[in-house]
Order: C-alpha cells, then sequence, then structure tokens
C-alpha cells in the first residue's frame, strides 16, 4: 500500500525502492533497447563545426530516452498511480516532450535531413505542452502561489499562468542544450530531480517523493550505457521530456524560483547560447569560444569527462544551495 498522511520513513522507504526498481528495469531494458536502435539505423549525426573529438561519436545510437522513459513507466502505473492521479500530469508531459524529442531525432540521424526539427517549431510545441500544464495546475489543482526563497509563500494569482509555462519550457530547452556530453545532463538530471525528491518530501506530497526517485532510479540505469565512451546517447526524447517533467515538478511543488539554483547549471547552458547567438549578431564576435558553456571548456583544453565531473560538483553544491534556501517553519 502506498504511505499516506505526514509523510514518514516509510515514504522514502517506498520512494526508494521505487527508484531501486526504475534503475533495475532500465539497467536491463538498456541492451536490448540499444540493439534494436542500432538495427533501426538510429545513429547520431554529429555538427563539423563541433569539437573535433566528438567526430568519433557519428553514428552513435540516440533516442535512448525511451530507456528512461519506460522504466519510469513500468514503475509509475502500478505503484504510484492508484489515489494519485495528480502523476498524471508530470507523466503526460514526459509523454508529450519525449514524442516530440523522438521526431527531433529521428530527423537528426545520419542519413536523414541531420538536422532535425526548426528550433521555432520545436519551441512553438513546448510552449503548448508548458502552456497546458500550467492550465490544469492552476485551474484543476488550484494552485495559486510561489515560494520565494528567505521569505516565505507569495500569492501571484493569474502571473501563475505565464510563469510556470515559461519555467517549463526554458527547462525543457536548457536540459536539451546540455545534453552535449557523455552522461552530463542525465547526471545533472538526477542530481536536480533528488533535491526536488526532498522538497517534495518536505511539502509533504508523497507522489511526488516517489516520481522523482523514480525519474532518478530510471536515469542512473541509463547512465551505465551513457558512461563515456557512450554506448548510446538520450537525444532528444530523453532531454525533453527529463525537462519538462523537472518544470513541471519545481511549479507543482511550488518552487519554481528555487529551480534556478538547484537546475543552476542547466540555467547557465541555455543562457550561454541565448548570450552568444545575441552578442554575436550585434558584434559579429563570440563571448565563449563555443556555446553550450560546456563546449566552450572544451575548446580550453579539458578533456570530456573533466567538463562532466567539474560540472556534476558544481550541480551537487548548487544544489545544496537549493535546499539552504528552503523556509521549513
Amino acid at each position: 500500500m502506498t504511505p499516506s498522511g505526514p509523510l514518514g520513513p516509510e515514504a522514502w522507504t517506498y520512494a526508494l525502492l521505487a527508484g531501486a526498481l526504475a534503475f533495475a528495469v532500465s539497467l536491463i531494458g538498456g541492451r536490448p533497447s540499444i540493439a534494436l536502435l542500432r538495427r533501426a539505423g538510429v545513429g547520431k549525426e554529429i555538427r563539423a563545426e563541433g569539437p573535433s573529438s566528438h567526430l568519433s561519436k557519428v553514428g552513435t545510437p540516440t533516442m535512448g530516452g525511451v530507456v528512461i522513459l519506460v522504466a519510469v513507466f513500468a514503475v509509475t502505473l502500478p505503484l504510484n498511480l492508484v489515489g494519485r492521479l495528480s502523476i498524471l500530469l508530470p507523466l503526460g508531459t514526459i509523454v508529450a516532450c519525449g514524442i516530440l524529442g523522438g521526431v527531433d531525432d529521428l530527423l537528426s540521424t545520419v542519413g536523414r535531413s541531420g538536422q532535425g526539427l526548426r528550433a521555432r517549431f520545436k519551441m512553438v510545441w513546448l510552449l503548448i505542452f508548458a502552456a497546458t500544464a500550467a492550465y490544469v495546475l492552476y485551474f484543476v489543482l488550484g494552485l495559486r502561489s510561489a515560494y520565494v526563497p528567505f521569505v516565505g509563500k507569495l500569492d501571484i494569482g493569474l502571473w501563475y499562468l505565464p510563469i510556470a509555462t515559461l519555467v517549463i519550457a526554458f527547462m525543457a530547452n536548457a536540459v536539451n542544450f546540455t545534453d552535449g556530453l557523455d552522461t552530463l545532463a542525465g547526471g545533472e538530471a538526477a542530481l536536480s530531480f533528488a533535491a526536488y525528491g526532498v522538497v517534495a518530501f518536505l511539502q509533504q506530497q508523497a507522489y511526488l517523493v516517489t516520481f522523482c526517485f523514480t525519474v532518478v532510479g530510471a536515469v542512473l540505469g541509463f547512465l551505465w550505457y551513457n558512461a563515456h565512451p557512450a554506448q548510446v546517447f538520450m537525444g532528444d526524447t530523453g532531454s525533453l521530456a527529463l525537462g519538462g517533467a523537472l518544470g513541471v515538478i519545481s511549479v507543482a511543488i511550488k518552487h519554481e524560483i528555487v529551480l534556478a539554483i538547484i537546475g543552476g547549471l542547466f540555467v547557465a547552458e541555455l543562457l550561454s547560447v541565448i548570450i552568444q547567438v545575441a552578442y554575436f549578431k550585434r558584434t559579429g564576435k563570440r563571448i565563449f569560444l563555443m556555446a553550450p558553456i560546456h563546449h566552450h571548456f572544451e575548446k580550453l583544453g579539458w578533456p570530456e569527462s573533466t567538463v562532466v565531473i567539474r560540472f556534476w560538483i558544481v550541480s551537487l553544491m548548487l544544489a545544496f544551495l537549493g535546499l539552504a534556501t528552503l523556509k521549513l517553519r
């Protein structure tokens, strides 16, 4: 039976066991999924203007995010759905964003167009998905407020709708841009979901505690195969889905502002692209050697594994800082 009422140690146990089960499903399903993707010819095309060390990755199977999504569904449907229908919102977001990402992945594979969907087209659909989620949160679930660090809950009324929409769409894009090095986006996503699992526990939202750690387990299972040199990439199928779900969870728990801290590296990755493009259009020069910012450090001579580990360390410290801003009483 799923835990209910004030959350105690049993809620942690339930959530962590769900995460362990999701890890097992992802780990066991990973190898046959990679073989299936390889037979289907879903090999990633690599940008010629990117770091030269990435050219060896051409043809590596992408769309590996399917492994994460299947594991999340396989655990959530039997263990976290009955009596917890609100979980359909993050699940629906994962499905919608994952399908959009899957189409983009298919169009960006070797032998096809190689370019994927147009950025504007993807953004329009992400905004539609995000606006739909915001509508459900506001009109169906009755959410009206946001938590301001060190201050407390603030009722923002109708401003909730545009703010929630932008947070969800922004985070989907942010995780997407972060997915450029082996295990980078997955590792940071696992840390962020774990941190929000703690926030959900403090908010007494058992279904979100379980969901967050289910995602953590599923991502960790995927990272087994995404470890450098990666056997598979999560692709937009995984990055858009994880980012969208993280955004939905942050607004559902009313801690979307804290997401700028907990998910600070995701924010930095997206902002580095926005700043680079805007500055280049204005001056014809670049601020970063290459954007997103993880490629800037590669251009400085950092090995890929060094960039990833150091970004993980920063992400973990940002998660600590984000949790430290919570007003517990």
